[in-house]
């Protein structure tokens, strides 16, 4: 895979993950969030295929800015992976504060949509391109614990998906929005009550999500995985509602 691979929220986690698995099949990989010293150690695990682009994805300005850096040290962008996102850890209707959701919308909303223009007049151009969101369960379903912004914004990066394909298909651009369940990722101690060792253990992890985006940009050009959804094979959502059966069935068993 000879192509070259912008990834953002590269710093750690998903990002991470899916910037050294790129990486591994080939690809050349730009490497873009807030934290210098974060993304230099994501590069130290790839090695001369990698660079370090900071950015404040919140910023307008900064995006333009990485953009042109991308483009100048590697050429043009022919996988972007929108990966960056934010949430806070007071996010609850009684609590949020209109600065703290006006900052998830900024990095987890209009951030993969400014990349997503930034890239799209070189791919129109060539006929082909690929774009990778990383959005959440969230998106799909009300998944209490993200909290109504995360939620939202999530869904709306899923939405903005749909509309890439449905424009863009005809240039040869697809447009893949993955939806993670619980990844057992930093982020998690954000929330009011961080899920425990235990719970975490059974969590989907970083490199399974990377390992579907590599999937997806890997299939030909004419097939588009528009919606990925993956969930933990023991989900906490469905966890209470599934043992309640369980204890049913035991119940009844022991009857007789």
């Amino acid at each position: 895979m000879d192509r070259v691979v912008w990834v953002t929220g590269a710093g750690s986690g998903i990002g991470r993950a899916t910037a050294v698995a790129f990486a591994k099949m080939g690809a050349r990989v730009a490497l873009t969030g807030r934290r210098t010293e974060a993304l230099a150690d994501t590069a130290a695990m790839i090695g001369d295929a990698a660079i370090v682009v900071a950015a404040d994805l919140s910023d307008p300005a900064e995006i333009t800015r990485a953009h042109a850096a991308v483009v100048a040290s590697l050429g043009p962008v022919e996988v972007l992976v929108n990966n960056a996102g934010s949430n806070t850890r007071h996010r609850h209707w009684h609590e949020l504060a209109p600065e703290a959701m006006a900052t998830m919308m900024d990095v987890n909303l209009r951030a993969p949509f400014l990349c997503s223009m930034a890239v799209l007049p070189a791919m129109r151009e060539r006929k082909t391109g690929t774009l990778i969101h990383i959005a959440s369960v969230s998106a799909v379903t009300m998944f209490p614990a993200s909290g109504p912004a995360y939620g939202a914004s999530k869904a709306g990066v899923s939405m903005m998906s749909a509309h890439l394909n449905a424009e863009e298909g005809i240039h040869g651009i697809r447009s893949i929005c993955i939806n993670p369940g619980e990844v057992a990722t930093e982020i998690l101690d954000r929330r009011p009550k961080p899920p425990s060792a235990e719970d975490r253990a059974l969590m989907l992890h970083a490199d399974d999500i990377a390992a579907a985006a590599v999937f997806a940009a890997s299939l030909p050009g004419r097939a588009t995985v528009a919606d990925m959804t993956i969930l933990a094979t023991d989900n906490q959502i469905w966890r209470p509602f599934a043992r309640g059966i369980a204890q049913t069935a035991v119940q009844a068993n022991a009857k007789g």
